[in-house]
């Protein structure tokens, strides 16, 4: 899988809840947040299998069971799409993944594609079908960060607007000098320090300016690499797995004493819960006596 692909996926896992919140203002009232997510991309694979060949285009697509609040057992599923290039077959494979979802699910599926090309022109959100009097017309939230204004993405607090500013510069990166570029790169990562964002939230997205916006340039990574380092060891950002972790056991305001046997002794725990047993993850927080993002980090390291 391209690295890019990879890095979406992670940072959707990583701020989905924000995602959510981007899109739906009232997603709070709308949504069971605190209950968790459950990512079925293994299901998605099944439904729609990718290609044997493994020089083939991979895309990055997630499907998301999410929980409502309008009743215990009532939810629906988020179905995301990040494509990165012009084709002219996209809006009917949203359309089959769509029918192939319901067919399996038989519940209400609301699609995103997030265009990350830089084709100006180049928008799909719609999959239009007609034949002698039966007509079908399935349309899906089209989402372009190429057209997102880069002032109102600075000013937002959400995570998900930064991942959108991350990948904008990354796109006007292509026109500026490998200098430029850096420099942009380096105020884009101390402006994250300032955001009312949790530390931890801060450390993925920090990860992933680091990978998306690349430079070509092997000094000035190095350089970039040891400016964040410093950043990093200055404002205590959590980067690795255990550092979230001990981020999340603080930022949500859990025992400060917190003992390094404790906490391993509970992602284990947790980790053996998600593999063996059908809990939910919030099932699995009251169990164990952590918090839902601590279940969420460690399903995501699975």
């Amino acid at each position: 899988m391209k690295r890019n692909d990879i890095l979406w996926k992670s940072i959707l896992e990583d701020i989905f809840d924000d995602f959510l919140r981007f899109f739906f203002p009232n997603a709070d009232t709308l949504f069971d947040l605190e209950r968790g997510f459950e990512y079925l991309d293994q299901e998605l694979d099944q439904l729609f299998p990718p290609v044997s060949d493994a020089c083939a285009t991979r895309y990055v697509d997630k499907l998301v069971k999410v929980y409502c609040r309008s009743g215990a057992e009532a939810w629906l599923l988020v179905h995301i799409e990040v494509q990165g290039y012009r084709d002219d077959t996209f809006a009917d494979r949203m359309f089959t993944y769509y029918y192939r979802i319901w067919d399996k699910y038989r519940k209400p599926t609301t699609a995103f594609a997030i265009l990350t090309d830089d084709c100006k022109h180049y928008l799909p959100y719609q999959f239009e079908q007609a034949c002698l009097g039966t007509s079908l017309c399935f349309k899906f939230n089209s989402f372009k960060v190429l057209d997102q204004s880069e002032e109102v993405l600075s000013e937002s607090d959400n995570p998900f607007a930064q991942a959108v500013l991350i990948t904008k510069t990354a796109l006007i990166g292509k026109r500026l000098s490998v200098e430029e570029l850096y420099r942009l790169k380096i105020q884009l990562a101390k402006r994250l320090l300032n955001r009312n964002i949790p530390k931890w939230k801060i450390g993925r997205l920090m990860n992933f300016l680091q990978f998306y916006v690349r430079l070509g340039n092997r000094e000035l990574d190095v350089e970039f690499d040891l400016e964040i380092d410093r950043v990093v060891d200055q404002n205590k950002i959590p980067m690795t797995f255990e550092e979230t972790i001990l981020m999340i056991v603080k930022e949500e305001g859990l025992e400060q004493g917190i003992s390094q046997e404790r906490l391993a002794r509970n992602t284990a725990f947790v980790r053996n819960l998600l593999c063996e047993t059908k809990f939910s993850q919030k099932e699995i927080a009251r169990l164990v006596g952590v918090t839902v993002a601590f279940v969420r980090e460690v399903k995501r390291k699975l």
